[in-house]
């Protein structure tokens, strides 16, 4: 499987890696829909579930190299690569953009899901009424989700252990967004937000020769609420893959009309015209996170009147949809190579 890739197929993968890096960070948006879409997602989950206990054996004894390749290393690796550098990158251009261009980025995302559930929908034939039910289950989970009240931040290690386990979902599974899941359990800004900050400061400050961080209560709370974050994380990544490599092999069908269902549910989520909902204090005022900026607390979503911004905002997406289809026709190409 990795012999058989190009120079050419290693960037498109980190490039891919960009896109699931930047998908994922984005409140409602889905990592997993852009691993769909771009023709690579059951390699993603055949290669997370082959992180069991025979790929620790190798690795305990030492056998580094067979380790690599048994867990196709060369295409998680240039994936990882791709995710962690659109996290200082791509998602700071995105976060930019989202804070100017709101509507516009929104609508985007909103045509990205639409073409996506084009996209999965197409191929799809065999529609029966347990498929129909799972379909509509998808559905309405993902619609309720959109729709819930976040709940109050929560540091306890065992929740936030939890909060990490959750937050891949959207990685694994197209139509969940982890990041939007963090909002409505009340701890995004502690752990996409604070948590990270508290890293910089500590990477910027053992730089410069400085560990007076080590005598910093609040600093060594929010470094431990950050590793234990990571480890739910990876617990819950590598959990959710063997999971998800079981059903898809053995309930292909289901599990596939379920996702449609996650992702057309999730359209609620990333509807473009909706009303920031900020959290305030008692009277009145922003709460504000580590970096000075509003803490949201949900959406108000509004049916938009038609004038030019509509307009413009109609033609990002049809932009949306035209990139899912581009997708689409380079991840058919990929296929076709390593078939």
């Amino acid at each position: 499987m990795q012999s058989t890739r190009t120079f050419t197929d290693r960037i498109f993968l980190i490039l891919k890696g960009l896109g699931m890096g930047a998908a994922n960070k984005v409140p409602g948006v889905s990592g997993g829909v852009v691993a769909f879409v771009a023709g690579f997602y059951e390699e993603f989950i055949y290669s997370l579930q082959k992180i069991n206990r025979k790929a620790f054996k190798l690795l305990i004894n030492g056998r580094f190299k067979s380790f690599y390749n048994y867990i196709n290393g060369r295409f998680l690796s240039l994936l990882l690569f791709g995710m962690v550098v659109s996290y200082f990158s791509v998602s700071k251009v995105l976060d930019y953009l989202i804070k100017h261009y709101e509507l516009y980025v929104w609508s985007v995302f909103f045509g990205m899901i639409i073409g996506s559930i084009y996209y999965i929908n197409k191929d799809f034939r065999d529609w029966n009424y347990k498929t129909y039910t799972s379909l509509a289950i998808g559905i309405i989970i993902g619609v309720s989700i959109s729709f819930l009240n976040p709940a109050k931040e929560n540091d306890n290690l065992w929740f936030v252990f939890f909060c990490g386990i959750i937050s891949v979902s959207g990685m694994t599974l197209p139509g969940f967004s982890g990041s939007f899941i963090l909002i409505l359990l009340g701890n995004y800004v502690l752990l996409l937000v604070d948590s990270v900050n508290a890293l910089y400061d500590t990477f910027y400050e053992i730089i410069k020769g400085d560990f007076s961080f080590i005598d910093k209560v609040e600093r060594m709370r929010m470094l431990k609420v950050l590793a234990v974050f990571t480890l739910g994380s990876v617990t819950g990544l590598v959990t959710f893959s063997h999971l998800l490599n079981y059903i898809l092999k053995h309930y292909k069908s289901i599990t596939l009309s379920v996702i449609i269902g996650f992702i057309i549910g999730s359209l609620g989520v990333v509807w473009p015209w909706k009303k920031t909902i900020y959290k305030v204090q008692a009277n009145g005022s922003f709460l504000l996170d580590s970096t000075g900026e509003k803490i949201i607390a949900n959406y108000k979503r509004y049916i938009p009147e038609l004038h030019a911004e509509t307009y413009y905002a109609i033609g990002f997406i049809i932009l949306g949809i035209a990139i899912v289809l581009a997708l689409e026709i380079y991840g058919q190409k990929t296929r076709k190579i390593h078939d």
